[in-house]
């Protein structure tokens, strides 16, 4: 056999191999979403809300979470239920009182975590797990209609005059369902109220927070109570310009502090598949020429939206402004439905920034239950944030007078 002849053709398979592998490894950088992370808030395991409405406890407790570890406190796990619990019974309250003009259900706003807080305190989840009915997760649909039918049949008020016991009735009822409130619970070997645990335990203060939002319809640097459904309080939010809300989320994770999130989750590009991204694509294809242009016009929006939302790569975004934001509240595109806490900041393959943002839906998808939000679509269905006023830039804490 020539040694020099089977030489060459060993370094000539060689070759074509390193090139195919070349090619694959290019391929794949090209395909498909690669994030790195740049800077990440220490928070908890993902939790699962399951089948109810109380995303906004779920997304608070892990907030609250995480100022505990930002603080230097213990790792803890929060009762969301505790907080449910607390807020329906005063929004039971309120509905009667306002003879059912106002909203009444298991969703609510990371503002309302506050109200309890200040008001009642907290529990750990090991004290107060809210699961009393039989089920191993939470699954609310009869408690909610079961309480719904208990108010609107008190403000129907058939006896014409309402009885003393009427909100003892509903407590009781909630209580059947998740467990009675505790008056007092030992914790680490010391007893605490719930009151005397967040003060002590978690050294957490309502006083400490800022809710803000961005939209025109009010004046900027004001506060205004944001007409949404679930603000059954009527609780007030500083109202900033867009580049201004980014900033301040931007700012506080560079800072070290965590950011709750409320926002519209029901749009096509928030991916709640195993893609993990919520992302707003561009309308046209980038990089198409005129007659791609006639083609791309000629089919049917099922056939766009397949295009448009398939996820296999990023992208170019649409480019939100102040005023493409406002008209989407104001026709009723961008709801209220969704509350998360956004834990990090990442980039794609392509050096485009997201955060990252650590959901309340268990390990549904590829990155266990975190996904990655691109800043298009933060400016685009956001509702509001909730921060530590320590999170504040210098410059915007001015301009709101704090």
């Amino acid at each position: 056999m020539n040694m020099k002849v089977t030489s060459k053709r060993f370094f000539l398979t060689l070759s074509l191999l390193l090139i195919i592998l070349s090619s694959n490894a290019q391929k794949a950088n090209q395909d498909g979403y690669k994030f790195e992370l740049i800077k990440e808030v220490p928070n908890t395991p993902v939790k699962n809300q399951n089948r109810t409405g109380t995303c906004w406890a779920f997304s608070s407790m892990s907030f609250f979470e995480s100022e505990m570890l930002r603080m230097g406190k213990p790792e803890v796990d929060l009762s969301e239920m505790f907080v449910v619990n607390n807020c329906y019974r005063d929004k039971a309250v309120k509905y009667v009182r306002m003879t059912g003009k106002t909203n009444f259900g298991g969703g609510g706003e990371p503002y309302d975590a506050l109200y309890v807080l200040d008001n009642y305190g907290l529990a750990p989840e090991n004290i107060y797990s809210g699961l009393k009915y039989g089920e191993d997760k939470h699954v609310h649909g009869e408690m909610d209609e079961v309480l719904l039918k208990m108010v609107e049949a008190v403000v129907e008020n058939k006896n014409r005059k309402l009885t003393p016991v009427w909100d003892s009735a509903f407590n009781q009822t909630i209580d059947s369902y998740l467990g009675q409130l505790p008056l007092s619970f030992e914790y680490k070997n010391k007893t605490y109220t719930p009151k005397s645990f967040a003060s002590e335990y978690c050294g957490l203060k309502s006083d400490d927070y800022i809710q803000l939002t961005s939209f025109s319809h009010h004046p900027f640097y004001q506060q205004f109570i944001l007409e949404v459904p679930d603000n059954w309080l009527w609780s007030s939010y500083y109202n900033v310009p867009l580049d201004e809300l980014q900033e301040i989320v931007d700012y506080s994770l560079n800072k070290g502090y965590s950011v709750l999130w409320a926002a519209d989750s029901s749009d096509k590009g928030f991916a709640t598949s195993q893609k993990g991204i919520a992302v707003v694509p561009d309308k046209i294809p980038a990089n198409i020429t005129g007659a791609e242009i006639a083609k791309w016009d000629s089919l049917s929006e099922k056939e766009k939206d397949a295009a448009i939302y398939k996820f296999d790569k990023p992208g170019k975004e649409r480019v939100i402004t102040q005023e493409i934001r406002q008209l989407a509240f104001d026709n009723l595109e961008t709801t209220d439905d969704h509350a998360m806490h956004i834990v990090g900041l990442a980039k794609d393959q392509n050096g485009t920034p997201y955060y990252k943002v650590k959901n309340s839906w268990g390990s549904y998808n590829s990155y266990k239950g975190y996904f990655y939000c691109s800043q298009p679509y933060f400016r685009y269905k956001t509702t509001s944030i909730l921060i530590n006023k320590a999170a504040l830039p210098d410059g915007i804490r001015k301009k709101l007078k704090l």
